[in-house]
């Protein structure tokens, strides 16, 4: 038997980071066992689905490393129409489901509860299909449904307790549970690894497959994603768009490292791996099932990891989208004209050691692009105390007279500047630094200097003693 898994995620909204971590699980469960991932885009909720959402999914799915062209599909939902329809057309004509025309009002009134479910008024009535009469599939009175779990063993339900439930509408459209399983046979998925939040469904689902005379597929379900006051993530509540963190600077390694501790654990005592690592050791009956924390602040630190570990020339051109603006990335503050690519490099291994996310590199450098630095505020405030001014001048003068511009000798240079006034120099070049870069914190501060040249730092110097006045 060829393993065939599937992702089927709906393109309702940005690319969730709970569904991120099941593509990857289905994902390197398929390669492991020689299978097939298949794609499947479960696009019938025609109100919200929009096609850009589609395109973010297969984009998003590039990112992570799930390409185009390494998978079957994708497939859309909305092209099995006729098979959901001939399905349910044949469990009513075995009986095995029948067709209902209460409301929910009906239904409340007899049971005198709105919780307690259907109490299978039309079970024996013989309607007909018509309009407004919605096809219920008949669930066994007595026994259990035994589902098969690779993560959480065998849970067990009772048939009693689960009510005649809804498989088409009254307008004769499938409802997503029969589409789902129909979707499923025709494309031969033996294994469906997918969130714990599918689980209650799953019974239901797995009597459809049985009803229509075929055999259940493998489950696996994983944990469900939760934040730190372990409510499951939320679209609404919490930043969970794989696009946000894309956008925001996270590499994908390192994001592909993170989401699969999400449940499960490489061997012995570490967490950040090389991806082939994970390929060789992931075992889903080893995931598992208790909820997962989403932990942001441990994800940037990874991130933080992984960029350090880039050869600088790969830091480099990681960082070209911030740098330049390109893609879905904002432009920087500086125009395109403004941009020095040699100067960049010359910093570049400063600021690498210094960032967790690449979007934070426009702030470390955008000093050494503009015409004037961007001044906070409140750093100015900080660094320009009594006797700032003063300091500034022989700074200035001091620099004036160098004949070698490089980070040792500026650095001896202001250290020396200090000491005639009792400073020590980190006192001594705070006002330098906010004068020239903007900030109090930021790349070494020397290093910067020589990078941005005599001309610039003494006229940015000179800019701040004026200033002061």
């Amino acid at each position: 038997m060829t393993v065939r898994v599937r992702f089927a995620p709906s393109p309702t909204g940005m690319f969730h980071v709970g569904g991120a971590r099941s593509a990857l699980q289905n994902w390197i469960y398929a390669k492991q066992q020689g299978g097939v991932f298949v794609l499947r885009i479960e696009d019938t909720d025609a109100a919200r689905n929009k096609p850009e959402w589609t395109e973010g999914i297969l984009s998003a799915l590039d990112w992570i490393g799930i390409e185009r062209g390494g998978y079957e599909g994708p497939y859309f939902q909305s092209e099995y129409a006729g098979e959901h329809r001939a399905a349910a057309a044949r469990l009513h004509g075995s009986g095995r489901a029948y067709y209902c025309d209460c409301t929910r009002e009906a239904v409340q009134a007899r049971t005198g509860s709105q919780y307690q479910g259907y109490d299978g008024f039309c079970r024996d009535r013989g309607l007909p299909a018509g309009e407004g009469r919605a096809l219920r599939f008949r669930t066994p009175d007595e026994g259990e449904t035994v589902v098969v779990d690779l993560i959480r063993g065998e849970p067990t339900f009772e048939n009693k307790l689960i009510e005649d439930f809804v498989i088409a509408r009254g307008d004769g459209s499938p409802v997503f549970l029969l589409a789902n399983v129909v979707d499923d046979m025709t494309m031969g998925i033996t294994h469906v690894i997918r969130a714990e939040e599918h689980l209650p469904n799953t019974p239901k689902q797995q009597l459809l497959w049985e009803a229509l005379g075929v055999k259940p597929p493998i489950w696996a379900h994983v944990p469900v994603v939760v934040n730190e006051k372990r409510q499951k993530l939320s679209k609404r509540r919490d930043k969970v768009a794989l696009e946000a963190f894309r956008d925001e600077g996270y590499l994908a390694a390192a994001m592909r490292n993170y989401l699969m501790l999400l449940g499960w654990a490489p061997s012995g005592d570490r967490e950040i791996v090389e991806w082939s690592v994970i390929e060789q050791e992931y075992r889903l009956e080893a995931v598992n099932p208790s909820p997962a924390f989403f932990d942001e602040k441990k994800l940037r630190a990874f991130n933080g990891e992984y960029i350090r570990a880039l050869p600088v020339e790969e830091f480099v051109e990681a960082c070209r989208p911030w740098l330049t603006g390109t893609g879905t990335i904002a432009p920087p503050p500086w125009q395109p004209e403004e941009f020095d690519a040699d100067a960049f490099a010359a910093v570049a291994p400063l600021a690498q050691t210094r960032i967790a996310l690449l979007s934070e590199i426009v702030p470390n450098v955008d000093f050494l692009f503009l015409a004037a630095p961007l001044i906070d505020e409140a750093a100015w405030a900080k660094a320009m105390k009594e006797g700032s001014a003063e300091l500034l001048d022989a700074a200035t003068a001091a620099f004036e007279a160098l004949e070698s511009w490089d980070a040792e000798t500026l650095k001896s240079t202001l250290e020396a500047v200090g000491a005639e006034r009792g400073l020590k120099l980190g006192k001594a070049q705070a006002p330098v630094r906010v004068a020239v870069t903007g900030r109090t914190v930021g790349l070494p501060l020397f290093e910067s200097l020589e990078v941005l040249g005599r001309e610039r730092t003494l006229s940015r110097l000179r800019a701040a003693r004026v200033r002061l006045f």
